[in-house]
């Protein structure tokens, strides 16, 4: 016989909570693992041209993603088992962790706000350095030009765009038809990839923050869930 009256009804509340927790966990996790391998981010930002490599900033991002969701599924198993076992030890434990959770998804959530263009500024400079070398050096360095024109043909044809702007999109189409270059993808389209760069990142940093909201908003309520039953249980006389 454990915990008896609203404590009780408490008990089972930290539990559903935990395992929406547990879940949340998952989802995280699966969605950090989906941005790493999704096909349109991996193949921008695993290029390389002329020593330089595309911006990390975002991969370091989900690495951490990938992290917080596993420790999420463990912290979230350790909650409900302490809950079903009405073990203070347990739920002292759970609390800890979510503190040190929530602290470090805070401080998290402020510099990823700071920093919210970094990522899609960062591939736009480097995709504007690649695109002024493959069209300078088009007449000059015709090594370079092929490497150049391989790196911006993964970029056009993975994101359906050609050129910084308008104006150079239709200079880039200009020059295919010329047979000078060989860079816009086969669709013909005249979206900047400025444009579709800009989209594709901020699309996917909304994606996490949002997540991050609802797991916070489940934190705190599992924090106050797990202090209240442990008292329930520390002043229960079954104890």
């Amino acid at each position: 016989m454990g915990v008896e009256g609203c404590t009780k009804c408490i008990k089972y509340m930290l539990f559903f909570f935990n395992f929406i927790f547990w879940l949340a966990g998952g989802v995280i996790l699966g969605v950090a693992l989906w941005l790493r391998h999704d096909p349109k981010t991996s193949n921008l930002l695993e290029l390389e041209f002329d020593g330089a490599h595309a911006p990390s900033t975002f991969y370091i991002s989900v690495h951490i993603l990938i992290a917080v969701g596993a420790v999420m599924m463990v912290v979230g198993f350790l909650g409900c088992y302490g809950a079903i076992q009405e073990s203070q030890c347990l739920l002292g434990t759970f609390f800890a962790c979510l503190v040190i959770l929530f602290a470090c998804e805070v401080a998290a959530g402020i510099w990823g706000f700071m920093h919210r263009d970094t990522v899609s500024k960062e591939m736009i400079n480097y995709y504007d350095s690649v695109y002024d070398k493959a069209m300078t050096q088009s007449l000059t360095d015709q090594d370079k030009t092929r490497a150049a024109a391989s790196v911006l043909k993964v970029f056009h044809e993975t994101l359906s765009c050609c050129g910084k702007g308008q104006g150079t999109t239709f200079l880039t189409h200009f020059t295919d038809t010329l047979g000078l270059t060989d860079l816009c993808p086969s669709s013909g389209t005249t979206i900047s990839c400025q444009q579709r760069i800009q989209e594709l990142f901020s699309d996917k940093i909304y994606l996490i923050g949002i997540a991050a909201l609802v797991v916070a908003v489940i934190m705190i309520f599992e924090m106050i869930f797990s202090m209240v039953l442990c008292c329930g249980i520390r002043n229960s006389p079954v104890y």
